[in-house]
């Protein structure tokens, strides 16, 4: 049994990757970052350009009181 009653043995999506990254603490916490960094520039540079026309950020109304 659990001390945490909200941990029921799943550590997600996270922990399957740290379990699969090779190496020890370190070369683990270096890869994340790096990936982490691959992640943002990827949405940065191609994900966020795509959907910024099929997003509705500029029909702005404000009204003249």
């Amino acid at each position: 049994m659990s001390l945490a009653p909200w941990c029921d043995g799943r550590d997600g999506m996270y922990g399957w990757i740290w379990r699969h990254l090779p190496g020890n603490a370190w070369v683990r916490a270096l890869l994340s970052l790096v990936l982490v960094a691959a992640v943002v520039y990827a949405l940065f540079q191609y994900v966020f350009p795509w959907a910024e026309p099929l997003l509705p950020f500029n029909d702005v109304t404000v009204d003249n009181q």
